[in-house]
């Protein structure tokens, strides 16, 4: 259990070099709301994200039903994730791209010592003195 190793520090820092994907479901959700939101108001959309932050990131939408925007009353009703509201919000202020700002932060809460004693504790991962994880026939769910 990470709260009873003796060098925690050394596990966080064996996870981020070793577990690179661990929000690539908020990623993924994000793109889901993106779609969903451009089958509601039409049009054409593309993106590039990522879990953390890179200059070529982008979300545009372009040619989409600016009053079936506006008429979205409940942006949780988009896909159903947390997202749609960053996603709908970001176009109505005329900057898609802002709702990576929520994906970034959620990342780097992740890959904080906080979340990834949460991580360890919710998972009942085990590390070695070296603060590598020890895997016993078990597949990781990150």
């Amino acid at each position: 259990m990470i709260n009873e190793h003796p060098n925690p520090s050394k596990c966080y820092d064996w996870i981020r070099n070793n577990w690179h994907d661990l929000n690539q479901m908020s990623v993924d959700e994000m793109c889901g709301s993106i779609r969903a939101l451009s089958d509601l108001i039409g049009g054409t959309f593309d993106y590039s994200i990522s879990q953390v932050p890179d200059r070529g990131e982008f979300i545009s939408f372009r040619d989409y039903d600016k009053k079936a925007l506006q008429d979205i009353i409940d942006e949780s009703d988009v896909s159903g994730v947390t997202y749609d509201y960053d996603v709908v919000g970001a176009l109505r202020k005329g900057n898609p791209s802002d709702a990576l700002k929520s994906l970034h932060e959620e990342t780097d809460y992740i890959y904080s010592d906080e979340g990834l004693q949460e991580l360890c504790e919710d998972n009942e991962y085990e590390f070695n003195t070296e603060g590598e994880s020890i895997l016993k026939d078990t597949i990781i769910n990150h």
